[in-house]
């Protein structure tokens, strides 16, 4: 499924970052790892470096060899560290939203990883507009997810972006 969300990021630079954002905090929280160190070693051996080759002419197994080529290693780096700073307040806004019957800690670890990376950048005043940040975030998971997981997704990332840039939905 890895490979399938990196294939989706195609050379999509923004969402190859948050394909590699959603994979370093699951990898974070199911090893028990500092994020600052996955996030080192996503710089150093995951990510492209400044003289690599664009995307497209990475070779075709990158993403099978856990590679993200076309990635921009600073929005990576921004979503994960910002995710871990503000993850207490992410997962209370995401148990409000989620139903009594589904707790956050329920959730597959990478669709936890996916919500919270997403929280994060819908958090950030300087970041594109929610509704770009919804679909990007469906494009990942349904390159993670084959089931009824991006539905899930996609009504908790509408709810959380209602939170977090009400003033983006409210009519004119």
């Amino acid at each position: 499924m890895v490979a399938d969300a990196s294939r989706r990021a195609g050379a999509r630079p923004r969402t190859a970052s948050r394909v590699a954002a959603v994979q370093a905090l699951f990898q974070g929280e199911q090893a028990e790892e500092s994020l600052e160190i996955v996030i080192d070693q996503f710089l150093r051996h995951r990510l492209p470096t400044a003289g690599q080759a664009e995307a497209a002419e990475a070779p075709a197994d990158a993403y099978e060899a856990g590679r993200v080529p076309a990635a921009e290693a600073r929005l990576f780096a921004r979503i994960v560290r910002d995710a871990a700073r503000d993850q207490e307040k992410i997962d209370g806004m995401l148990i409000e939203i989620l139903p009594q019957d589904w707790p956050l800690a329920r959730l597959d670890p990478v669709l936890r990883a996916l919500l919270r990376a997403s929280g994060a950048e819908l958090a950030m005043p300087d970041g594109p507009p929610a509704r770009v940040i919804i679909n990007e975030y469906l494009d990942v998971a349904h390159g993670f997810f084959s089931g009824e997981e991006p539905r899930l997704a996609n009504g908790v990332l509408n709810r959380l972006a209602r939170t977090l840039r009400a003033a983006e939905f409210t009519p004119e």
